[in-house]
């Protein structure tokens, strides 16, 4: 990008983000996540300080954003609130320590860091120990006087408390800063009763907060459960020496801190804190994004100084966000085992939830449509279910001219056959080949993946080799591979060769459900395979059953059931099972199992540490347990990993289910 497309880029972002910001911090009202518009303001800023010449006063990397309501009287704040820059890495926060270093002439001893709250930035000042003003954040230079409503918040004290140690902040003017929070259980009992009432629900529990202390009526704020979590401190003519100090001194005079708060002194101990909060962050009672790093003596933070809106002397460290914006370079159509044609995006690299996104599926032309999607496009990607990355929305400010509409071809790109759709109400095209590249390679690997029979070295590139040298046409040639055949390809030593007969061998007596699965049955998943191995017991039962009987099964539809029925009649079908019998593959027939987890059901969120999710549904299953894909009523627990994404802790909360840890889930499979 050279400086004319940046600065065209440049003035895009700010407009965008600028709305942005009008919206959130002074209407309560929000366009975008907080992830995604961060992940413009990352942009924004890599952009200026690649081109520092195209930095403007009116930019918001150089103030901090918001007005004062015209329904409160305005007040100059007697120190800046500022904001803080953020850093997203551990190479990021090094590169921060290394320019205080080198400006300060030395590294500083010590920092101290703290869990961000996401709430609404709040000034108290108190006159010789007496509450005597509310002020918001507003511009950074002026706040929203809104005394009489944080008087009304409990955990604001309307008076200092006295000890040795605080008697010097009972005279003349102290000013403490926090964050006013709600907490989310009581965001939750606040929208049941909104919901109850028919009234529309909140978005989240900052704008709730912030909504609520700009209420012109004092009794409406004092109706809903609100927190003041302090974290700073100052008092006339004398600076508190460390921030240490600062929330020691906070909790004598009488105010809720942060007490996961620390002192550290070096980058690894900082990196230490920030995995050990990366996952106990959602056993909060408020929600954080990320941590607060400082340099801890007060006399050095001054001496750093401020640049622009924020002080240099401290960063704000965001977790992998499970939003953020990214390009559309390209889309192209991705034909899947079952013949679904489905458009893919290609994408700019963008790291969401911990994990380089390359690529998002967009479903449908039908959706692209209404999302109003296009090649070109700067667009919001989030990951769905915690771990399938999508597109959310376009930003279409953003938009040059120059992007493209998408259009789906009228033939596979794969063999050329015409796309068609089954059912006129159907909005998936499907390539009706049954001997498509795309399909065949698709359908075998697929049976060879984890979730299926787990067959190590039968990835995508072997099977394309192997199907190209008209070794395989489908999942049961598999098993007449033999080591002389594979030498002779390109991509196979002896060593590789004996491995994969090994590995294939291993799996002639897999366990039905995994069969089931294997086979690429059109809408029966993991989960689904299991629940079917489970009544019907063999595969003999299951291909002889109607559509009536497998309805009886726990989560199996009319479609699904449609699906099963229409698999087993299929002549091609009926000609692979005869070739897996003939070729010695025997399935195992499944027995009923108890255990110390009978019958109770588990599900699963996030990643684990000790092992992968399919495993951990094993385990469970081998105690007797039931895994389920999704959180339901009938749901005992929530096993809760790393880099969770909201919904089912969404759900959970609201059925009551019960969140566990991974360490949690190990004792109860120990029994």
């Amino acid at each position: 990008m050279n400086q004319a497309q940046a600065k065209k880029r440049i003035e895009k972002l700010k407009e965008l983000i600028n709305e942005y910001r009008y919206l959130y911090h002074v209407k309560n009202e929000s366009i975008m996540s907080e992830e995604a518009a961060d992940s413009l303001k990352h942009e924004l800023a890599n952009l200026e300080n690649q081109y520092p010449d195209l930095i403007t006063p009116d930019s918001p990397t150089q103030r901090v954003a918001g007005e004062v309501l015209k329904a409160f009287n305005s007040v100059e704040h007697d120190q800046r609130m500022l904001s803080l820059n953020d850093v997203f890495n551990v190479k990021e926060i090094e590169a921060w320590v290394e320019r205080i270093t080198k400006l300060l002439g030395k590294a500083p001893d010590t920092y101290f860091e703290d869990v961000k709250m996401d709430g609404l930035a709040m000034s108290l000042i108190y006159e010789n120990g007496k509450l005597i003003q509310g002020l918001t954040r507003g511009d950074g230079y002026r706040g929203e006087d809104v005394t009489l409503n944080i008087k009304t918040i409990e955990s604001i004290p309307l008076k200092l408390r006295e000890s040795e140690s605080t008697k010097k902040y009972l005279s003349g003017r102290t000013e403490v800063r926090g964050e006013i929070v709600m907490y989310k259980k009581d965001f939750e009992e606040l929208n049941k009763k909104r919901e109850s009432e028919g009234l529309p629900l909140f978005a989240n529990p900052r704008n709730t907060a912030a909504g609520t202390i700009r209420q012109l009526d004092s009794k409406l704020v004092s109706e809903r459960k609100l927190y003041f979590r302090s974290y700073d401190l100052f008092i006339e003519n004398e600076l508190v020496e460390t921030n240490e100090l600062v929330y020691k001194t906070l909790d004598e005079l009488g105010f809720l801190i942060n007490k996961m708060s620390k002192k550290v002194k070096s980058v690894k101990e900082i990196e230490d804190f920030i995995k050990t909060w990366e996952d106990k962050r959602h056993e909060l009672p408020f929600n954080t994004d990320g941590l607060v790093i400082k340099v801890n003596d007060r006399n050095l933070f001054k001496e750093l100084g401020i640049v622009g809106k924020a002080p240099r002397g401290a960063v704000a460290f965001k977790y992998a966000a499970e939003q953020a914006t990214t390009i559309v370079k390209d889309i192209f159509v991705s034909i899947g085992r079952t013949g679904s044609a489905t458009p893919v995006a290609i994408l700019e690299p963008v790291v969401i939830a911990g994990s380089t996104v390359q690529m998002a599926t967009l479903h449908n032309d039908q959706e692209i449509a209404r999302k109003d999607i296009r090649i070109g496009d700067s667009v919001i990607v989030h990951k769905a279910g915690d771990i399938i990355p999508e597109i959310v929305e376009p930003l279409i400010k953003l938009r040059t001219g120059k992007e493209k509409i998408f259009k789906m071809p009228e033939n596979c790109p794969d063999c050329n056959t015409p796309l068609k759709k089954e059912k006129v109400e159907d909005v998936v095209y499907r390539c009706v080949n049954e001997k498509c590249p795309s399909r065949m390679y698709k359908l075998i690997e697929h049976y060879a993946s984890k979730s299926a029979l787990d067959i190590e070295g039968l990835g995508e590139k072997n099977v394309i080799a192997l199907i190209n040298a008209n070794l395989i046409s489908d999942q049961a040639d598999i098993y007449a591979l033999r080591v002389s055949d594979l030498e002779e390809l390109e991509r196979f030593a002896e060593v590789s060769a004996n491995k994969l007969v090994s590995a294939i061998k291993d799996k002639k007596n897999p366990s039905l459900a995994k069969f089931i699965y294997g086979l690429g049955i059109r809408h029966v998943g993991v989960q689904t395979a299991v629940d079917l191995a489970n009544y019907f017991t063999s595969l003999d039962k299951l291909s002889e059953a109607t559509e009536e009987e497998l309805e009886n099964v726990e989560g199996v539809g009319s479609v699904v059931a449609e699906s099963v029925v229409e698999w087993f009649a299929e002549p091609t079908n009926i000609k692979l099972l005869a070739k897996f019998s003939e070729y010695g593959v025997l399935i195992q027939e499944v027995k009923k199992t108890t255990g110390p987890l009978n019958n109770i059901k588990f599900a699963i969120t996030g990643s684990l540490n000790t092992m992968g999710r399919e495993i951990a549904a094993q385990l469970i299953r081998d105690k007797g347990g039931v895994f389920q894909s999704s959180v339901g009523k009938d749901t005992n627990f929530l096993v809760v990993g790393e880099n969770v994404g909201e919904s089912k802790l969404i759900k959970a909360n609201k059925l009551g289910t019960k969140q566990i840890s991974e360490e949690d889930l190990i004792k109860l499979l120990k029994g």
